[in-house]
């Protein structure tokens, strides 16, 4: 096979490819806001009963459990734990939002 041809044929699996990531991409995004809609409600569940924003012990218990879903997954699960305390940071931070809101009214 010419260097063209095989060029070519990269070429084709990488776009393929792409398209590919390009698509979990779009999943992972609209995962992500529906992930924080619900946490939204949770938010204004906490707020409305003077719940604490931040639950530690439900926070480490997640934490174990996709631990063990990235070593299931053949995924680092340092990297899995760095994206979850990520995502709980940013929680946290809407229901300290939500709940500073609720009492000023």
């Amino acid at each position: 096979m010419a260097d063209t041809d095989k060029t070519a044929q990269a070429q084709e699996i990488l776009g393929s490819l792409r398209s590919s990531i390009d698509n979990i991409d779009a999943a992972l995004v609209h995962m992500l806001a529906e992930r924080f809609r619900c946490t939204q409600a949770v938010g204004k569940l906490k707020a409305e009963y003077a719940l604490p924003p931040a639950d530690p012990a439900r926070e480490k218990s997640q934490i174990e459990r996709l631990r063990q879903l990235a070593v299931d997954a053949n995924l680092d699960p340092d990297f899995a734990e760095k994206f979850l305390n990520f995502i709980v940071k940013e929680v946290i931070r809407h229901h300290e939002a939500i709940a500073a809101d609720r009492s000023s009214d």
